[in-house]
């Protein structure tokens, strides 16, 4: 809202208003809120779920350090949600499509969280919500994104934006220092030029090939009309495929102090930066990549998403304060599969999104396996000590296939590990932009 305000006060020629057209402002002004927001509501809501004996229940597992965390505060979400919403809704542009979206998920995601944990809570059911309707409700949200991607005017790709040679000359200048451009502002308010090949596209972003482009289309087994409808049903599965798969995976990725919030911030940073490549035409234009008109408003988003993660973590880290349950895990799995769905990136969320895709895995490994074993010998054998992956590390003394570490590993330590592990994956993610 200070954004449209600002906006509004520049046909006064008001001092400092044209700040607001800056994305980087923009970008660390969201970015500080969203963090000095959880940080001072954080205690406050804490004390609240503590007054409330919102506490998790823990059962014992024989983790390291498990039972000491029961009766710590869940639903932690909240802060996370507030102090994402908050933000975004007084510094972005609440016009731009890609906002609306990543802020519908928000509260879509997170009042589907709320509802688990409420669940759990006070109805003392350790289930939740029921799993068909969670996932009935991730599904929904996939085809109110992917429905939108199709009909909506305001989602477009400019396919290879060609730069004129005036504004090229203009940039080569500003790049050799001797002329000042502001290629930024330049972007953001596309400066009046025209660009050309603006389409509705199914392309997307992919790895390692020239152009980086792969179009569902060719997925089609039909041309024409119906190769058209067809095209975009594909792309509209996939991208319910995507919201549904990030959302879970960040949801069993949640189960050590500080581990789905660390991992996922580092994730908000790429996707952030990715968007902000997108949405500056120089920028996309020497990188060869998709230019994206409006994407710019995704990374004022993830800016808020990241910093609200990292005031999240001042009360998450090790030794937990506080757990940000299904309300939390849930919206930020949502976040992260929208975003990375408007920009056209979701096929590199298996390298961006490793650790949450090894951590999905290794439960589907360890059930599949666990039935099959069961069924063939009349008992069910392990691949792993225990699974989601991370408790393979703190567990010991248990028969599987995959014994090491044989010793278990304190928790701080196998977060800090995935954490690096998640910035290796994050580089690499960046590096592939130049590597075709």
């Amino acid at each position: 809202m200070i954004y449209h305000l600002l906006r509004y006060l520049q046909r006064f020629d008001f001092p400092g208003e044209h700040l607001i057209n800056f994305l980087s402002f923009r970008a660390m002004l969201t970015s500080v809120t969203a963090m000095l927001i959880a940080f001072f509501i954080g205690r406050r809501i804490i004390t609240w779920l503590q007054r409330k004996q919102i506490g998790e229940t823990i059962r014992d597992l024989g983790l390291e350090g498990q039972m000491q965390k029961k009766g710590t505060p869940t639903m932690g979400g909240i802060i996370i949600i507030i102090s994402i919403v908050v933000p975004v809704l007084l510094f972005c542009d609440l016009t731009n499509v890609y906002a609306q979206l990543l802020l519908f998920t928000t509260l879509w995601c997170g009042a589907l969280g709320f509802a688990d944990d409420y669940i759990k809570v006070f109805k003392h059911n350790k289930d939740g919500l029921n799993p068909k309707a969670k996932l009935l409700a991730q599904m929904i949200l996939g085809l109110v994104v992917g429905m939108t991607v199709w009909l909506s005017n305001d989602i477009v790709v400019r396919e290879k934006v060609p730069v004129k040679a005036g504004v090229a000359n203009i940039v080569a200048q500003g790049n050799s220092g001797s002329l000042n451009v502001d290629s930024e502002t330049l972007v953001a308010q596309d400066s009046g030029w025209k660009m050309e090949n603006v389409v509705k596209s199914t392309k997307t972003t992919i790895p390692f090939v020239k152009n980086h482009e792969f179009d569902y289309k060719w997925l089609s087994p039909f041309k024409g009309k119906w190769g058209w409808y067809c095209k975009w049903g594909i792309y509209v599965l996939m991208i319910i495929l995507v919201i549904t798969g990030c959302s879970n995976g960040t949801n069993l990725t949640d189960g050590m102090d500080g581990l789905a919030a660390g991992t996922s911030a580092i994730v908000g940073v790429v996707l952030g930066i990715l968007a902000w490549l997108g949405g500056n035409l120089v920028d996309s234009n020497y990188l060869n990549i998709m230019y994206i008109p409006g994407s710019g408003e995704i990374a004022i988003f993830m800016s808020a998403f990241v910093g609200a993660l990292m005031g999240f973590l001042w009360y998450n880290s090790y030794p937990a304060q506080v757990f940000m349950g299904d309300t939390g895990s849930l919206t930020i799995g949502g976040i992260i599969g929208v975003g990375a769905v408007l920009m056209r990136k979701e096929l590199l969320l298996p390298i961006l999104c490793g650790i949450f895709l090894v951590e999905s895995l290794s439960v589907m490994m360890q059930r599949g396996y666990f039935k099959y074993t069961k069924k063939k010998y009349g008992e069910g054998r392990r691949v792993f000590k225990m699974t989601p992956l991370h408790h393979h590390y703190q567990k010991e003394g248990i028969p599987a296939i995959i014994q090491k570490p044989v010793r278990a590993i304190p928790e701080a330590k196998i977060v800090a590990r995935f954490w690096l592990i998640g910035i290796i994956l994050a580089v690499a993610t960046l590096a592939l932009l130049k590597i075709r």
